[in-house]
């Protein structure tokens, strides 16, 4: 919502916290003063014009300060009367900042504070959605951390766990090297007895003739 205004003989748009600069008026800085020639008040597609000023339209302004306008030079002559002026002036002026336009009862600067107050609601929600969100990426991060550290590990105990079986492996098998001999000498030595207290057996053919023992008396 938007109006235009009149103060000191000149024309002004303002909305709520808009600052101005006026022609200077007897009133005091920190105040609140009522302008009430307000030519015309638009609220988005609708606008009322006053004829000359509009019905129930109020636009309250705060005196911020007073203030002076640039510096103006103003320099008269005339060339054969050897005459020459030279004058400066500044402007007094007041700087108002616009509280409020209403309109029927209707309110720019509620309106204003309603809008403020949903950005902020929003602006709330939208930070609590990133901070959860940061949250979660980072547990996810870190999960995803302890996870590459397992999988990293795996390898090397998997190794570790290898070279152990190989290394029990080679300690059973030069065990079992070492063992060999005499568990060969142990054989033989049980074996030997055996053969030497075993007698020899004749034996005979099936089919052959027997053998004849010659004697004297065949002689």
């Amino acid at each position: 919502m938007y109006a235009v205004i009149e103060t000191g003989g000149k024309q002004y748009r303002v909305e709520v916290g808009t600052e101005l600069e006026v022609e200077l008026l007897d009133v005091e800085v920190g105040s609140e003063i009522s302008l009430d020639r307000v030519l015309l008040v638009a609220d988005g597609d609708t606008a009322a014009i006053g004829r000359p000023t509009v019905e129930n339209a109020t636009v309250r302004a705060e005196v911020v300060r007073r203030d002076r306008g640039e510096k103006v030079i103003s320099f008269k002559y005339r060339p054969k009367a050897r005459r020459r002026v030279k004058k400066g002036h500044r402007q007094d002026h007041l700087v108002l900042r616009i509280a409020d336009i209403t309109l029927d009862g209707k309110s720019a600067a509620a309106a204003a504070g309603a809008k403020a107050d949903a950005k902020k609601a929003d602006r709330a929600k939208v930070e609590e959605a990133a901070a959860r969100q940061a949250a979660e990426d980072a547990a996810l991060a870190a999960k995803l951390a302890e996870k590459a550290k397992a999988t990293e590990a795996a390898p090397a105990e998997a190794e570790a766990e290898a070279s152990a079986k190989k290394a029990r492996a080679t300690k059973k098998a030069a065990a079992a090297a070492a063992d060999v001999p005499e568990a060969a000498a142990e054989a033989e030595a049980a074996e030997a007895p055996e053969a030497a207290d075993a007698e020899p057996v004749e034996t005979e053919t099936e089919g052959a003739a027997p053998k004849r023992t010659r004697t004297k008396k065949d002689a």
